[in-house]
């Protein structure tokens, strides 16, 4: 049988978080139950995907997104924040939320993943956080027109794809920085990228990445980071094969 400490050691590791200055803590977040026979996995710990977990009778939940953040500060559990951490402790369920981790991982991270979905080449690392990196960059194996790379993100992610476009070059190179790295398109002057992809986009970087010619792709925050804790899933199940663990991935339905 899989325990908590063996679960969140692996994890921690794999994802060395301890390269990260983050915006909240990464690996365990709430302590439960010390034997882990079920685990679900979700990209944020919502009331939504706690009150599944509960119903699954999970005895942990990864994420992506956790539930304390540095920009929240000191606050009481209440509320709808109480909705999500109650539940877990009452049910004696381990929470671990990777954020910036999983973000920038070259294999199993929610960029590199969506680079190896379009099938592309030479990924390396891409971005910066305080000396880590946050995303991947890549190139496509055979160029293609912008329509083209919108309509395959489209087909990827499952959500509508918003591109601003300085015209019809084909594309060549794409970095990725996946969920609010609005701004971030900026790396791709200096990197020598022809486009960025991101989760969301503001109004004046819509008109700035064109003005520079850049092509700028978002595609939903929750829709751009939902392949990394998936990736995790599979991981685990390859790592502990041996256990019998059963692990379920939870959806979300959240269009931002």
């Amino acid at each position: 049988m899989l325990k908590r400490a063996e679960l969140t050691n692996f994890l921690d590791q794999l994802l060395n978080i301890n390269i990260y200055q983050d915006y909240g803590p990464n690996g365990l977040q709430i302590k439960g139950t010390n034997e882990i026979k079920k685990i679900a996995f979700a990209v944020s710990a919502t009331k939504e995907s706690v009150q599944k977990a509960v119903e699954l009778e999970a005895d942990a939940l990864v994420v992506h997104h956790g539930l304390f953040w540095k920009f929240h500060g000191t606050r009481p559990i209440i509320g709808p924040f109480y909705d999500r951490v109650a539940p877990l402790i009452k049910n004696d369920i381990n929470l671990l939320g990777y954020h910036l981790p999983l973000d920038g991982h070259k294999e199993v991270g929610n960029a590199a993943m969506i680079a190896k979905k379009l099938e592309m080449k030479n990924l390396q690392a891409f971005g910066d956080h305080k000396g880590a990196p946050t995303g991947i960059k890549a190139e496509f194996t055979s160029p293609m027109t912008p329509l083209e790379l919108s309509d395959k993100l489209a087909k990827i992610l499952n959500h509508t794809i918003l591109h601003s476009s300085p015209g019809n070059k084909q594309i060549s190179s794409l970095g990725i920085i996946t969920g609010g790295a609005n701004s971030e398109w900026k790396l791709c002057l200096d990197e020598g990228l022809d486009s960025y992809l991101t989760g969301e986009m503001s109004e004046h970087d819509w008109h700035e990445a064109k003005e520079s010619g850049i092509h700028f792709f978002a595609g939903g925050h929750n829709a751009t980071e939902q392949y990394g804790v998936q990736a995790l899933l599979e991981t685990l199940k390859e790592k502990f094969s041996d256990k019998n663990l059963e692990l379920i991935f939870i959806e979300s339905k959240n269009p931002a």
